[in-house]
C-alpha cells in the first residue's frame, strides 16, 4: 500500500484516537481535494479493521503488512465489514467513463441490511463516504439517522472537500479532521512515488501545476504540461497580437487525439489567470477577474456543452491575453 504522504498532523491525531480508545465513530476528513484525504480514509479503515480482528498494541503508524487476511480481503474487494459510497459510473458497462452527478439515497440504504447484522469478523465496521459532498440531500437525511444512532461497532470515515456545504447537523456529529495543502516536497515526493517513471523536468513541472495537491498533478501526468503552461504564459506576455499563437495552440489541441492535453489546457488557463491576479491592484486586478470569471465560465461550458475544441482554444487564450493590457 502507498504511504500517506504529507499531513503528519493529522495522521498522528488519528492514530493518537486510535490508541487512546477515544475513536468518534464519524469523522470528517476535510480539506482541498487531491491531497491524499481518501487515501488516508481506506489506509485507515484497514488499519482499524487489521486492529480489530487481530490487536497489534505495537503499531505506531497506518501501514497493515502484506500477507494480513484484512489487507488481503480488502484490496480484492470482499472484505464483508468494510463498504465504500462513491459515485456510480453512469454505464455500468463503462466504468472508466462518466460518473452519476451523486451518490444517491438507494446507495445509502444498502448499508441498512449491513447494519441489521454484527460485524463478521471481529466487533468493527467501517464505512467510507468518498465524497460526502456528492451526497444527494435525501441521501444527506438517511445517513443522518445512522450517524444520530450510530450501529454498534461502525465507524463512518466522511471525505470532504467542502464542509461548509454540507448539513450542519452532519457536521456536528463529527469529529473533524482537517487536511491541508502539501509543502512543493511533499508533492514531488508523492509524484516519485506514483510516477517513477517520471523525468526531474516532468516531476518539476507537476509539482507547479499541483496548488499543493498531489491527486491534481497526477491529472496531468504524461501530457507535458509544461509545454501547454509555456504556451499560455507566452501568449499572456505578449497579447499575442496576430493571434499566431492561438492558432498554433488551437490547432495542436483541437486533435481528437489531443483531448486529455485540451482538458488539462481548459483547467491550466483560468489557474494561471487567477495566479496573475495575485499580483496586481487596481484596474489590473478588475481586468484580471473578469478574465478569470469568463475563462471559468468557458471552461465549465466546453466539456459540458461539447464546444468545439479549435474554437474553444482560441477564445479561451483570447482571454488570457488580454492579461497583457
Amino acid at each position: 500500500m502507498t504511504p500517506i504522504i504529507g499531513n503528519t498532523a493529522a495522521q498522528a491525531a488519528f492514530m493518537a484516537a486510535m490508541r487512546g480508545g477515544s475513536l468518534h465513530h464519524a469523522w470528517l476528513i476535510a480539506g482541498p481535494q487531491g491531497v491524499g484525504k481518501a487515501s488516508f480514509a481506506r489506509a485507515a479503515a484497514m488499519r482499524m479493521l487489521a486492529d480489530a480482528a487481530e490487536p497489534d498494541g505495537g503499531s505506531t503508524d497506518l501501514a497493515v503488512p502484506e500477507g494480513n487476511r484484512t489487507r488481503s480481503l480488502m484490496e480484492a474487494g470482499s472484505h464483508p465489514d468494510f463498504r465504500v459510497l462513491a459515485r456510480l459510473p453512469k454505464d455500468p458497462e463503462k466504468p472508466d467513463q462518466d460518473l452519476a452527478r451523486s451518490i444517491t439515497i438507494a446507495q445509502v440504504r444498502t448499508l441498512q441490511p449491513l447494519f441489521a447484522t454484527t460485524p463478521s469478523m471481529s466487533p468493527r465496521r467501517v464505512v467510507v463516504i468518498d465524497a460526502i459532498d456528492d451526497l444527494e440531500r435525501g441521501g444527506a437525511n438517511a445517513l443522518l439517522k445512522n450517524l444520530e444512532e450510530p450501529p454498534a461497532g461502525t465507524i463512518f470515515l466522511l471525505v470532504s472537500h467542502a464542509p461548509g456545504r454540507l448539513l450542519p447537523t452532519i457536521r456536528s456529529r463529527c469529529r473533524l479532521l482537517r487536511f491541508e495543502a502539501l509543502s512543493d516536497g511533499e508533492v514531488a515526493t508523492a509524484i516519485r512515488t506514483l510516477q517513477p517513471d517520471a523525468d526531474e523536468n516532468e516531476v518539476a513541472a507537476l509539482v507547479r501545476a499541483s496548488d499543493g495537491a498531489p491527486g491534481r498533478a497526477l491529472r496531468y501526468a504524461g501530457l507535458d504540461i509544461a509545454a501547454i503552461d509555456d504556451a499560455i504564459a507566452a501568449i499572456a506576455q505578449d497579447g499575442d497580437r496576430d493571434n499566431g499563437r492561438r492558432l498554433k495552440l488551437a490547432k495542436a489541441l483541437g486533435l481528437k487525439t489531443a483531448q486529455p492535453r485540451y482538458e488539462a489546457f481548459l483547467d491550466r488557463a483560468p489557474a494561471f489567470i487567477a495566479d496573475a491576479a495575485r499580483t496586481r491592484s487596481g484596474p489590473a486586478l478588475r481586468s484580471a477577474l473578469d478574465a478569470h470569471t469568463a475563462a471559468r465560465e468557458l471552461a465549465g461550458a466546453a466539456i459540458g456543452l461539447s464546444l468545439d475544441a479549435q474554437a474553444t482554444v482560441f477564445e479561451m487564450a483570447g482571454i488570457v491575453a488580454t492579461l497583457r493590457h
